[in-house]
């Protein structure tokens, strides 16, 4: 079979198909990390043809499928007889500055022939860079006939109409190039792939079937005896709790969701999941930290569970929560159905690095291997601030908060259920042996999703 198909390795999800030119595919994979609802099975194709042959192969096997492109998605309308919602991610102005930035930079950037794109587009550009509007010349044949669209662009060319071509669609460009054409493959931004996401989203039967689902939240205020012990009066101390409560109130309600005071400095909101996924834009950050931090210098610790009844959502919320105070506090993380993670959420926006999704089996694996929930939260809270997966021994000690000793300990039964690997070795100043660097080689896979 030609092309690829990577089914994800959580195999639980909404599974979407991102069908595309093999050079598209990393790109809408790196903007499908925002997204943790979505499993992707993805189909990577070097002409039309099999971009059909695709879709007829993965729609019963996904319930969204994403075109990379309006071409690829036409074409397969036209010829398949589609089960499943289609979306493809549209060109417009953020995908054509690039191109035209790139022309100006080869001295190109003049008259062009152009595939696919319309002409408004590049009224609005040009109008928006205060520069005139180059001469355009317009395929208007068969949009699935790409020899034809070769041949349009290489004859404007010849007759010295256009000084580059600008197309859609990379086998058009390759062949350009073959030609001696000067082209630009105009591509779409990560951006636009993210709008197209939310789409794609929105139209699925779980997400739909997800929107009224309950959530429940937990929320610890970290250190809130240090600040109490701060005010000098009770009365202080009673004003500040008041003002905290009515922190809790407005944030519930912004959620439409109900809150209740669990006694001390835990909070208990219910909200609907669809309310909750828009509220953190899908899940990346939870407003109600920032407010804290700001208003009273105060951290929160928040968990967040997901469940088929109130119940199990209670039940892993109290686990996410649990988790959130093991990373060391001013963290969140969600707890599935499934028990798998998300996580951890900044706690302010925008997220400084990409969410981390752990699933039920990988999190079990790593139990069973010594790596308790206290660790992993611990060092993917980690990963997520600051991108690291190698360590030294020292380093992981003070992450894990346990001696050298116990790491040396923990990491020889970590490498045994290959968790972890030696990435090589780093010399000090001084001299002595060199230092081993573990990777925890399963964090690096999950960036790389």
């Amino acid at each position: 079979m030609f092309g690829t198909y990577r089914p994800s390795t959580v195999e639980k999800g909404i599974p979407i198909a991102l069908i595309g030119p093999e050079p598209m595919i990393p790109i809408m994979l790196q903007a499908m990390k925002s997204f943790p609802s979505f499993v992707p099975v993805t189909g990577a194709y070097a002409n039309l043809e099999e971009a059909v042959q695709w879709t007829q192969d993965l729609m019963d096997r996904v319930e969204v499928i994403l075109y990379s492109g309006p071409h690829p998605y036409q074409v397969c309308l036209e010829r398949v007889q589609l089960r499943v919602p289609a979306h493809f991610v549209p060109l417009n102005g953020s995908g054509l500055y690039r191109s035209l930035f790139r022309a100006e930079r080869m001295g190109r950037l003049g008259a062009m022939s152009v595939d696919t794109l319309t002409h408004q587009p590049f009224v609005k550009t040009f109008r928006e860079l205060g520069q005139s509007l180059p001469e355009l010349t317009f395929y208007s044949g068969d949009p699935a006939d790409t020899e034809a669209m070769v041949r349009f662009h290489a004859e404007q060319h010849a007759q010295g109409n256009t000084a580059i071509a600008l197309t859609a669609l990379r086998s058009v460009s390759v062949k350009l190039s073959e030609l001696g054409v000067p082209n630009e493959w105009v591509l779409p931004t990560e951006q636009d792939i993210i709008v197209a996401l939310e789409r794609a989203l929105l139209s699925t039967e779980s997400r739909r079937s997800k929107e009224s689902q309950i959530v429940v939240g937990l929320i610890d205020v970290d250190g809130f005896r240090k600040a109490a012990d701060l005010r000098k009066s009770e009365h202080d101390v009673q004003r500040l709790k008041l003002d905290i409560h009515r922190m809790m109130l407005e944030y519930a309600e912004t959620l439409e969701g109900h809150l209740t005071p669990l006694g001390g400095d835990e909070y208990l909101f219910v909200t609907t999941r669809g309310t909750f996924e828009r509220h953190t834009g899908g899940y990346k950050y939870i407003p109600l930290a920032k407010m804290a931090q700001d208003a009273f210098s105060l951290s929160l610790s928040i968990g967040i569970g997901f469940g088929r009844s109130a119940h199990e959502a209670g039940s892993h919320a109290r686990m996410a929560l649990r988790r959130a105070k093991d990373a060391g506090g001013c963290i969140s993380f969600i707890v599935r159905e499934d028990e798998s993670v998300i996580g951890p959420l900044e706690m302010a926006e925008p997220l400084g690095a990409e969410l981390t999704l752990l699933d039920a089996a990988l999190i079990r694996k790593a139990e069973e291997a010594g790596f308790t929930q206290t660790y992993l939260s611990r060092v993917v809270a980690q990963l997520t601030r600051t991108g690291k997966t190698d360590y030294n021994v020292h380093e992981l000690a003070s992450v894990l908060g346990v001696t050298v000793r116990s790491t040396h300990r923990l990491l020889t039964q970590w490498m045994d259920a290959e968790l972890v690997e030696v990435a090589g070795e780093e010399r000090g100043r001084a001299k002595g042996r060199p230092k081993q660097i573990y990777r925890f080689s399963f964090l690096d896979d999950l960036l790389r999703r």
